[in-house]
């Protein structure tokens, strides 16, 4: 019986020292942050992250609207993402809040992801490297590669890239549609201003579907970190 206890105790302490070192995880540069908002929340009429909530959103409560690169300096994040806003820029994780705070002043959830692949996470100075020859690009409105802009999950797309050069996010068949099936109108009014079809069906990225994606796990880690002031 005191066998029995002596290995039941051992068994808890080891399962506490793993969950503690789980929830002990630090940021890394090449780490991704994924911005999530309600599905029925709404940031304001015909709105960008509205209209891509609403193309991204499926069973869940949250819609992905957003990814963004992770870049650790001096222990401090900097952001390096694609937004209307900035356009293809590095800035301070402040920025990045400031960008996404919710109108009651609250923040989105914010999920941060890594490569599963330790030889690929090896890399990840790279494809900071990568995403940093971008900076000052367009934001991409017409959400086709090869323009000479960027949106947010083509960057991390054009960024992420294995030894051979090949994407280790695949393209997939981009949806602008909502949950119903139905087009929203901003999609409609946006394309049709830039005198384009709307890209439904055509190769692309988003961030709901790149957030799901096997290479990735997800990081236990505070964000923003404690100490951001926040």
């Amino acid at each position: 019986m005191k066998y029995t206890k002596s290995l039941l105790l051992a068994s808890f302490a080891a399962t506490l020292l793993l969950s503690s070192c789980a929830q002990k995880e630090k940021l890394k540069t090449g780490d991704l942050v994924f911005v999530k908002i309600p599905v029925e929340y709404n940031l304001e009429e015909d709105s960008m992250a509205q209209a891509i909530g609403e193309a991204t959103s499926g069973e869940n409560e949250m819609n992905v609207i957003h990814v963004a690169i992770l870049e650790m300096e001096d222990g401090k994040p900097w952001i390096i993402d694609a937004t209307i806003s900035h356009n293809v820029d590095r800035h301070p994780l402040d920025t990045f809040l400031k960008d996404f705070t919710l109108k009651d002043g609250s923040l989105p959830e914010f999920e941060v992801k890594r490569l599963k692949d330790r030889s690929l996470q090896k890399n990840a100075g790279q494809f900071v490297l990568n995403a940093r020859q971008y900076l000052g690009q367009g934001y991409d409105l017409y959400f086709k590669s090869g323009n000479g802009m960027m949106y947010c999950s083509e960057l991390v797309q054009n960024s992420y890239l294995r030894p051979d050069g090949s994407f280790i996010f695949p393209s997939l068949k981009m949806n602008f549609k909502d949950g119903n099936g139905e087009m929203p109108i901003y999609w409609e009014q946006l394309f049709e201003r830039l005198g384009e079809k709307v890209p439904q069906g055509e190769d692309g990225t988003n961030p709901s579907q790149m957030s799901l994606d096997p290479a990735l796990r997800t990081v236990k880690a505070a964000f923003p970190p404690e100490d951001s002031g926040r």
